[in-house]
């Protein structure tokens, strides 16, 4: 009885298809855990960000693609990251008054996380493996980089930090027309 549960436990866990994206769980910005398989079927573009940083006015450009396109399927994850020169220094709360009152940002927002180093996160790891940088090393180089992740939860593109929201919407629109 026991090979046989556990024949039929292991045939089950290889007819799991699921992306392993949608395996990750995390901390939403009101520290609630959450699975990122609640967004089966939607695209991601998935964001480190930061509330003092020369590239924080790229909160606007990814609230207004959200706005847009949310109602096709398509949701930005922001992720609160201090490593980069201390930039997202404040608490949760924090941030996430500072997110709506400046941006009036509606888009999900998580709780601080590593995106390199020791402790990066667990969803990082997995981006920066499937998805390296331009040099093949895979390391978050800083602030705002940006992962297209399709319905299907499959990585698509990384877009560098110094590319704008609005430089990637023609590819966000591909991504949910697919």
């Amino acid at each position: 009885i026991v090979a046989l549960t556990v024949g039929l436990t292991l045939a089950a866990e290889s007819k799991d298809k699921s992306a392993p994206l949608y395996k990750i769980k995390a901390l939403t910005i009101d520290k609630n855990q959450v699975s990122l398989s609640q967004y089966k079927g939607k695209t991601l573009l998935i964001v480190n960000v930061a509330s003092k940083c020369g590239h924080t006015p790229q909160y606007a450009g990814l609230e207004k693609l959200y706005e847009k396109y949310k109602d096709k399927g398509f949701v930005i994850l922001g992720f609160p990251c201090n490593q980069f020169r201390e930039q997202e220094p404040g608490t949760e709360k924090e941030i996430k008054a500072f997110c709506d009152s400046k941006y009036g940002v509606t888009f999900p927002l998580f709780a601080k996380i590593e995106v390199n180093g020791e402790h990066t996160h667990p969803l990082y790891q997995y981006l920066k493996k499937v998805l390296p940088d331009a040099s093949g090393k895979g390391d978050i180089g800083w602030n705002f980089t940006k992962f297209l992740i399709d319905r299907d939860g499959q990585p698509g593109k990384r877009f560098d930090t110094k590319v704008e929201p609005e430089q990637i919407e023609a590819d966000i629109q591909a991504a949910i027309s697919h």
